[in-house]
């Protein structure tokens, strides 16, 4: 991206709810951030959904709340077209000022991941599809926005209706604009079963690319809805009596030679398949916290709300928590459908795929497929069912230890309890306010 006719950009990294959280600077600094200019202190990416420091974080008494070393990805600066005056974000990362990566920052988390299937000469493809709603916020509970067609409110569910798409037709060539300059591989919209919902596809490349893309995916769309009159929302459950948004994650496996480790040439799948199969499984109930990362995820998560609440596996089976999809043996791969639409993507992205490889590494064998309405099936594991048991779960689980460095174990736990006794002191009508434009 050209940035001479720019007078300020932006740099940000990731923090632990996926917020971004960096400077705006002035456009001539932009040659010396691959020096290590750019210093933030190193508890920056750790604080809690309001941007509090967490009490008694061992970050601040180890280091005197040090300064860390922000420097950029491998993304380059992107556009942010949601603002009135051109501008561009640069991703950054956090460093230690002795250069090691901090691993309370997201983005080497998931690359802490991937490494270990690069020791194996074997690389990750993902692909995300992004559900989100787009809302009226100016009263005191979340409504549905206005049609710009007919200036009224919606109040139906409309599945893959063209006509709902239309009405919006103006947001979603920004959207499909935005993300094209971007570099965001934005392919089909529908519009899902909630009201104001709408689902866009993100295309299968590198995982940690696509991570990348997720989150920044997630700015676009809230950034152009508000520039449209409107709040977009990817909270797991805006509504009570309405479906929840989702963020489903296909992945597959190449070797050096381009094969897909997945594909035996049979409907079947390898046997490599079914370890990953078996390691997501075992490691979904201790996952919860990162599938679901707030109290607002739990409403999401409960029988009948279309949202998988059981670790269970099925081909073809969109009840199933894990599914492997159809057609060519070629493209065999595992769709991971548990996580809600308000989660962090680069940690979603290591706790899923840390799994998969952990199954690999035990050779774990998944119980039989299930079949039918996988609701209904009795005696299956369950994830966590409430945001404080999830936190409890990660914190002690053997697995979860083998997926993620410890350092973002211990920075994740202290900064959920905060965020559950911070939402308990304020009253439950607001909550979701704290939660509109932040997840």
């Amino acid at each position: 991206m050209d940035l001479s006719k720019l007078r300020t950009i932006r740099i940000a990294a990731c923090d632990l709810n996926g917020q971004m959280r960096g400077k705006r600077m002035p456009v001539g600094l932009a040659d010396k951030l691959d020096d290590g200019s750019a210093r933030m202190p190193i508890s920056t990416l750790n604080v809690d959904l309001w941007g509090r420091d967490v009490e008694d974080n061992p970050l601040v008494f180890e280091t005197g709340d040090a300064d860390g070393i922000m420097l950029p990805t491998d993304r380059g600066p992107v556009p942010m077209p949601w603002l009135t005056s051109p501008s561009a974000l640069v991703p950054m990362s956090m460093y230690w000022e002795d250069g090691r990566p901090f691993m309370g920052d997201p983005r080497h988390v998931l690359s802490h991941v991937l490494a270990r299937y690069e020791a194996r000469g074997w690389q990750v493809m993902a692909a995300t599809e992004m559900e989100f709603s787009l809302i009226d916020d100016s009263g005191a509970q979340p409504a549905p926005p206005i049609d710009p067609l007919t200036g009224r409110e919606l109040d139906q569910q409309s599945v893959l209706s063209v006509a709902e798409l239309d009405a919006f037709d103006a947001f979603f060539t920004d959207l499909y604009a935005g993300a094209d300059a971007m570099g965001i591989p934005a392919q089909s919209a529908i519009s899902e079963a909630g009201l104001g919902q709408f689902e866009i596809n993100l295309n299968h490349q590198n995982a940690l690319r696509a991570a990348d893309d997720a989150w920044l995916f997630k700015a676009l769309v809230r950034g152009l809805a508000r520039k449209h009159g409107f709040a977009a929302t990817f909270m797991a459950k805006p509504y009570a009596e309405e479906a929840g948004n989702g963020m489903h994650v296909h992945f597959s496996v190449v070797d050096k030679d381009g094969n897909n480790i997945f594909d035996d040439g049979t409907e079947r799948g390898s046997d490599l398949l079914l370890n990953a199969v078996a390691g997501c499984l075992n490691a979904m109930p201790a996952s919860t916290l990162i599938l679901a990362p707030h109290g607002n995820s739990y409403d999401r998560l409960v029988p009948g709300a279309h949202a998988p609440v059981s670790a269970a596996w099925a081909y073809e089976n969109r009840t199933a928590a894990i599914r492997i999809p159809g057609g060519s043996p070629k493209a065999r791969r595992i769709e991971h459908r548990v996580a809600g639409g308000d989660i962090n993507p680069y940690l979603m992205l290591a706790v899923v795929l840390g799994a998969a490889l952990v199954g690999i590494e035990d050779n774990a064998q998944p119980p039989a497929p299930s079949e039918g309405n996988i609701y209904d099936i009795q005696g299956l594991p369950q994830l966590a069912p409430s945001w404080q048991a999830a936190v409890d779960l990660f914190d002690t689980d053997p697995m979860i230890a083998r997926i993620l460095p410890d350092r973002v174990i211990r920075n994740l736990v202290m900064m959920k309890c905060q965020e559950i006794a911070g939402f308990a002191e304020r009253p439950a009508e607001t909550h979701w306010l704290s939660w509109l434009e932040a997840v």
